[in-house]
Order: structure tokens, then C-alpha cells, then sequence
């Protein structure tokens, strides 16, 4: 018997970092000491608060059963508070809010709740490749938005086309961004809501990094006055807290978006276990260790920078995220470089183009490992360019 993928899956761009996988793999196999920079996950323990108030939830035979589709109601009035203690926005638990398998979860879930066949989904690029993947898987079309240096990695969305716009249905955004580290204004914001209310075009804003930030607070799109009427805000307690692996998150704003992710989770998932709804109110309620873990990565981004710009690497430090952005030297792609890197010191980086076309010519560096081991994958990648 042959076995044969479904088209949708065929259409998937191919998985461009398989190649440094392997050869990742054949390092470590000769006992190379390699410095892992490409994955962007925190190398810092879940706060023990949130763990004690997990490890009570586990006992409880209450969360032993069967979830709520859109969360527990506490766990929607724990964001409803966070929002607004952090951002100065109201939102109604029961119908602006609710709880997602992490925020990947409700991205990948959008284009399956509002897109038709061969509709338009605006997407970033450089940018996270779930969009343009749950596009793909909904039948629909990746239109790729270029986010360049120029522009400050914001995209200029008075340059899409009349017939792009008038078959577009969804607009996602990613502020602070990933990969590229740009944070955007509350102007842009506005200018963002205008344009999804003047084209009928449902805004995703992706906000996962909200909280990991090195200078003023990013903003929230659901402070723009009127963003409930177009748009929808993705969150999660994964970088925040450091609870990746914990699988949770949440998605707020306009009230028909969010029953249409639900309507699809009914289908599809069970909800979130609710004794990590309960770690997950802990979090958002005592705010454990996020300053600390904004030092921590603060440090780290410095000693980084400061290593490969003594190189002469072209590298600024970022203002939110924990990743560094930066152009590869000249006479190299981005997916030769990180090979080169990898093989020549040892050193993982990810490749641009890993995020989409516009993408090529720069690498990303995830701040996940510590200072020391950063201060050494300085010094290695120096060698590459002196």
C-alpha cells in the first residue's frame, strides 16, 4: 500500500531547518560542544509558586474530567484582570476571553475558523511560520507582507494591492516581533485597525512577547479605541513565565472571533487541563519572577551584542524579545552561514529564510542559554569573520 500525504500538506514550504538538524546532530555525535542559539525556549525554571499551586490543582479530582471548551471562567477572569492592571483594558470573561492550548494553538485554529477557499491571509515575513502554515492547511493563500530593516520590521500595508486587499479575510501581526525583535507604537497600532475596519479584514495581533521587554512596556493592540470591532489579541504564559512546555494560553477582543475559535476547539480539542488553568491563574495574578527574567535576559542580550559587534558583526540590542535579528556577512546566504557556524564552531543560529523570503541575508541567536555560554558563542562566531 502507498501511502500518500493529503495536497494540503504538500503545499507546506519545506522544512528548511531539517538540514541543520541532522547536521547538529552529526556534531554533537563527535563530541562537538555545541551552543544551541536556535531554539527560542527558556532555559528558566517555571516559578516555584506556580508550581505548588499546580501540584494542589493535580490532586483535585474535579480537573480529573473532561475541561471546558473555552476555559475555566476563573482562569478567563484572571486575564480579564491582568488586561487590565497591565494594559488599562476592560474585557467581559465570559465573552472576550478564552483559554487556549498555548497561543500557537488559537493562531493555527484562525484561518480554519474564518477562511474560505482560496481567500487571502495577509502574513509577515520574515515571521512566525504558523501563519502561513494554518493558512495552507485552511485551503486558503499566504500573501506574503515584507517587514524590512528600512521600516523598522513594520510593514507597510498601504503597498498591498486593491485586488489583494478585496480577497483578503485575515491580517496577523506580531509585535514584539519574532524573529526581527521590532516592537511597534501605539500609532501603528491605530493605522493597523483603520486599514482592517476601511477592508473588512479581521486583525490577529500575535502579543506573545509582550512582557519580555528592556525599555517602555509594549502596547497592547486592544487599547486602540475600537479594536474589538476587527480584531482579535493572542496571548500566552509560555515566555512570561517560562512555562513553554506547560501548553497555555489565551486569545481576547472581538466577541464573534472568539466563539468561532471555540466553535472550532469543540470539534477539534477538549480544552486546556484546568489544574494548569489553576498554575495559569497563579501566574497571571502574582506576576512570579518576570522583572528578574527581564534582568536576566537584559544581561544575556549584552553580552551577546557586545561579542559580535567587537567582531563586526552588524548588531544592535534589541528593545523586547530574547532574540538578536542581524545580517550575515557578505558572501553568504543565511542557511550557509548557519551551517558554516555550526560546523566551523559550533555555534546553532537560525537561518532567515527558516522565517520566509524576506528573511534571507540575517540569522536569529535565541538568548537561551547563559551568559557565560553566550560569551563563548561570541567569541566563536568572531572567528568566522576575522
Amino acid at each position: 500500500m502507498t501511502v500518500e500525504l493529503a495536497n494540503r500538506l504538500k503545499r507546506l514550504p519545506p522544512y528548511l531547518f531539517a538540514q541543520l538538524d541532522e547536521a547538529k546532530a552529526q556534531q554533537m555525535e563527535k563530541g562537538i560542544d555545541v551552543i544551541d542559539l536556535g531554539v527560542g525556549d527558556p532555559d528558566l525554571p517555571t516559578p516555584k509558586p506556580i508550581i505548588e499551586r499546580m501540584k494542589k490543582a493535580v490532586e483535585n479530582p474535579t480537573h480529573h474530567r473532561y475541561p471546558s471548551y473555552e476555559g475555566m471562567f476563573s482562569f478567563r477572569e484572571a486575564v480579564a484582570r491582568w488586561y487590565q492592571r497591565r494594559f488599562g483594558v476592560e474585557l467581559d470573561p465570559d465573552s472576550e476571553v478564552i483559554t487556549l492550548i498555548g497561543s500557537k494553538e488559537g493562531i493555527g485554529h484562525m484561518p480554519l475558523a474564518f477562511v474560505n477557499p482560496g481567500e487571502i491571509v495577509l502574513v509577515p515575513d520574515p515571521g512566525y511560520p504558523v501563519y502561513v502554515g494554518a493558512t495552507i492547511l485552511a485551503h486558503g493563500e499566504p500573501y506574503r507582507v515584507p517587514l524590512t530593516a528600512g521600516r523598522g520590521f513594520l510593514p507597510d500595508l498601504t503597498t498591498i494591492s486593491g485586488g489583494i486587499l478585496a480577497q483578503a479575510k485575515l491580517l496577523f501581526l506580531n509585535y514584539p516581533n519574532n524573529p526581527t525583535a521590532a516592537v511597534a507604537s501605539l500609532t501603528f497600532f491605530e493605522e493597523a485597525v483603520d486599514f482592517a475596519r476601511e477592508h473588512g479584514i479581521i486583525l490577529c495581533h500575535d502579543a506573545a512577547y509582550s512582557e519580555m521587554y528592556y525599555g517602555d512596556p509594549p502596547h497592547s493592540l486592544m487599547e486602540v479605541k475600537g479594536a474589538r470591532e476587527v480584531a482579535i489579541e493572542f496571548h500566552s504564559l509560555s515566555k512570561t513565565f517560562n512555562m513553554t512546555g506547560w501548553r497555555i494560553g489565551m486569545a481576547v477582543g472581538n466577541k464573534e472571533m472568539v466563539q468561532g475559535l471555540k466553535k472550532v476547539k469543540t470539534n477539534i480539542d477538549s480544552g486546556a487541563f484546568q489544574a494548569i488553568q489553576e498554575a495559569g491563574i497563579e501566574a497571571l495574578a502574582g506576576e512570579y519572577g518576570v522583572e528578574e527574567m527581564r534582568q536576566v535576559y537584559r544581561e544575556r542580550r549584552d553580552v551577546l551584542v557586545k561579542g559580535l559587534k567587537g567582531a563586526g558583526y552588524d548588531v544592535e540590542p534589541p528593545q523586547a524579545t530574547f532574540y538578536l535579528w542581524f545580517p550575515v556577512p557578505a558572501g553568504y546566504d543565511s542557511m550557509a552561514f548557519a551551517k558554516k557556524a555550526l560546523e566551523e564552531v559550533g555555534v546553532v543560529i537560525t537561518p532567515g529564510l527558516g522565517f520566509g523570503i524576506y528573511g534571507e541575508g540575517y540569522v536569529r541567536a535565541a538568548l537561551t542559554v547563559s551568559k557565560e555560554r553566550l560569551e563563548e558563542a561570541g567569541e566563536r562566531l568572531g572567528r568566522l569573520v576575522t
